[in-house]
């Protein structure tokens, strides 16, 4: 889908039509490469829930997000199959960083972790994900 060491506006022309992260959650690319991925989201109210924290749906879309990126770059077109995530804790942090790397690569099957930490430095979802190409 993308070379092994693609640019960031080259990433970018590729998601953009991954609107529902883009427009709406305010994922960003930060940059990407074979096996790894970083993006970010600058929180708002809009991603606040009930209790004033971030909803774990935002989390979950940034993790995606970067998840997306990082299998598919050097990679055959693919897709997320199964991703389980664990919220460690709330962030009072103004950003959100999510780091996707590749655990292993695989012919059909790639399986992925993605930490997602906030400008604080602490840590607060994990995300592990099996995707097929």
């Amino acid at each position: 889908m993308l070379p092994d060491h693609p640019t960031r506006d080259e990433i970018e022309a590729v998601f953009a039509n991954d609107r529902f992260a883009t427009e709406a959650a305010g994922c960003r690319v930060v940059e990407g490469a074979r096996g790894r991925a970083v993006c970010e989201m600058v929180l708002g109210d809009v991603h606040k829930n009930a209790m004033d924290n971030v909803m774990g749906g935002a989390i979950f879309t940034l993790a995606d997000f970067a998840l997306a990126i990082c299998c598919n770059i050097g990679e055959e077109p693919t897709v997320s199959v199964d991703s389980s995530i664990s919220f460690f804790r709330s962030t009072k942090g103004a950003k959100l960083t999510a780091t996707a790397v590749c655990d292993k690569p695989g012919r059909h099957l790639g399986f992925y972790t993605v930490l997602v930490e906030d400008d604080l430095g602490k840590a607060i979802a994990k995300m592990t994900a099996t995707c097929y190409r």
